[in-house]
């Protein structure tokens, strides 16, 4: 029976271009969750965008000279780019910057407030003499109280990691201009969080299919001390207040950015003329929302935003979170400010999408952090694209075209080996969907892997190159059941590789892509005319590797 999945991904802050350690975290796993739920005939939406405020994009105009709207609409820009190279597939990726976003922020905001949900109170801001503004958290830096790390930002420690209030700092400065700024009190509004601790304990009690890191963070941060956090910030630039008066305030961007989730559910249904149409996803109890985020992001999916939609009411909850952990470079966390990172337009510019898309499924940070390396994505490439997968694809259809009159071969009676071999090719399409719907893509793909090494095992038992001399039609059949494991493997490592999967697919001579036939295995019939074979992937030579290794290290 088809269902809903709603795909709600973490918002990229559009302040400098994607790298590995976003894919990894969140957007890959997304796309292939959606692209697998598309091809069993769900019906899906899956929508993300730029998360075009907050200060790390005013501090980076402000280096740049430029206004915070210029700032966002190059990144957008290179976020399209990168989705198209990558292959990450989008119902809406938009940007909290549209007219309609604020809208929906401030329907939320007026509910709640309206419910009671929203005051005002004062609380201690950094405020600087020399440039006579409050300082947000990141305008500020100094000395961490637990680490001594002396460019801890008033909002975390990139450190140790530890959130921070900027009061909390050592020998607080202003990132502007290096003054000290003082302590003043301003007075802004506040959620009323706490009131929703003993609601979300009881929502989140019985989510056992949530990942235990998930799970358990969530739950260690509701039976702590549930405060109230401020909506509001002082900065010109960001989402309105929804009330006159209040000009040099704008709306926290952490409480305006998981609006988006909805708000660009919205503008999804009035884009393809069908207003009502995010009703499906938000309201229909049998839907079910995922939320793809990196670990940072928890507590806003599993408290936050939960609690929003609570005291909005009507809408549906997280059915699951599942957030990745960290990918670090080499075993350093990645940082955008040392420039310690691998970028996705830098990637894309020398290198084809699928090989990457393969080593971060491999190595995805489900359960813990994971680090890449130049030297392991080449061996991936080499090993295991290259010798296993391609290799098999590459020799069973060049063999296959050329002594066959470029058309699948007929096949004899089958033997107990040939109807093994596809028997195991149509039993991993339940093995690997299982693996992908509970959010295990290393396990899936394992699965896909040793499913092309079981068929690279057949066919050195069965060995056609020799019986072809003697015996061409036993030949034809084996070829003709590994070619059907190929059509297979086409499908199932769609989501994954969706560039090879249609590759393949071409090479077989079928119409369409692998999205049009569905997860399924249709049988690739004898006489079906082939086009050339290609190899799928590319060695990757130790000089290659060695200018990605020295290129790395140069930009720290």
């Amino acid at each position: 029976m088809t269902e809903r999945i709603f795909v709600a991904v973490a918002w990229p802050y559009a302040n400098g271009p994607l790298h590995l350690g976003h894919i990894a975290g969140c957007y890959l796993p997304a796309d292939i969750f959606a692209r697998y739920h598309r091809l069993i005939g769900n019906d899906v939406l899956m929508v993300s965008g730029s998360d075009s405020h907050g200060t790390p994009i005013t501090l980076r105009s402000e280096q740049e000279g430029i206004s915070p709207k210029e700032l966002v609409a190059r990144f957008h820009d290179s976020f399209m780019e990168s989705w198209e190279g990558l292959g990450i597939q989008w119902d809406l990726f938009t940007s909290t910057a549209t007219d309609n976003h604020r809208e929906v922020v401030h329907d939320i905001w007026r509910t709640l407030d309206e419910k009671g949900l929203i005051y005002t109170a004062v609380m201690p801001l950094p405020y600087c003499h020399v440039d006579k503004r409050f300082l947000p958290d990141r305008y500020v830096e100094g000395t961490c109280p637990h680490c001594s790390f002396d460019k801890a930002r008033g909002d975390q420690c990139d450190n140790c990691g530890h959130t921070l209030e900027p009061q909390e700092l050592k020998d607080l400065r202003c990132r502007l201009c290096g003054a000290t700024p003082e302590i003043r009190e301003s007075e802004h509004f506040f959620f009323s969080l706490s009131s929703f601790r003993e609601a979300l304990l009881e929502w989140v009690g019985p989510q056992t299919t949530w990942r235990p890191n998930v799970r358990n963070f969530t739950v260690s941060f509701l039976e702590g001390e549930l405060k109230d956090r401020p909506i509001s910030r002082d900065i010109s630039w960001g989402v309105p207040l929804p009330m006159d008066g209040q000009d040099s305030k704008r709306v926290y961007v952490w409480f305006e950015a998981v609006v988006g989730y909805l708000s660009a559910s919205k503008e999804w249904a009035k884009l393809r003329g069908t207003p009502d149409a995010w009703e499906d996803f938000w309201k229909d109890p049998s839907c079910r929302p995922y939320y793809f985020i990196g670990k940072d992001n928890i507590p806003f999916h599993t408290i936050i935003w939960p609690a929003m939609l609570m005291g909005y009411g009507g809408l549906n909850l997280p059915f699951d979170v599942p957030a990745n952990e960290f990918l670090t470079i080499e075993g350093s966390q990645l940082s955008t400010s040392r420039n310690w990172a691998v970028w996705v337009p830098d990637y894309l510019e020398r290198f084809d999408p699928d090989p990457l898309r393969y080593y971060l499924s491999a190595h995805m940070p489900e359960t813990s952090d994971s680090s890449f390396s130049w030297k392991e994505f080449q061996r991936r490439n080499n090993d295991e694209l290259v010798a296993t997968f391609g290799n098999l694809v590459h020799r069973v259809l060049s063999f296959t075209y050329r002594n066959f009159d470029g058309q699948v071969p007929e096949p004899g009676d089958l033997d107990q080996r040939d109807n093994e071999m596809l028997e195991k090719a149509q039993a991993a399409f339940d093995d690997v969907g299982k693996e992908i719907a509970n959010c295990h893509f290393r396990d899936a793909l394992r699965h896909i892997m040793a499913l092309s090494q079981e068929a690279n095992r057949y066919l050195d038992s069965t060995e056609p190159w020799k019986t072809i001399k003697e015996n061409k039609p036993q030949a034809g059949t084996s070829l003709w059941v590994a070619v059907n494991v190929i059509g297979a493997l086409s499908t199932l490592v769609w989501p994954f590789l969706p560039f090879s999967g249609d590759k393949i697919r071409a090479m077989l001579g079928l119409s369409g892509t692998v999205s049009d036939s569905g997860w399924m295995h249709r049988e690739v019939a004898a006489n079906q005319p082939m086009n050339s074979p290609k190899a799928l992937f590319t060695k990757l030579e130790d000089e290659v590797i060695q200018q990605e290794e020295e290129r790395l290290h140069a930009g720290r």
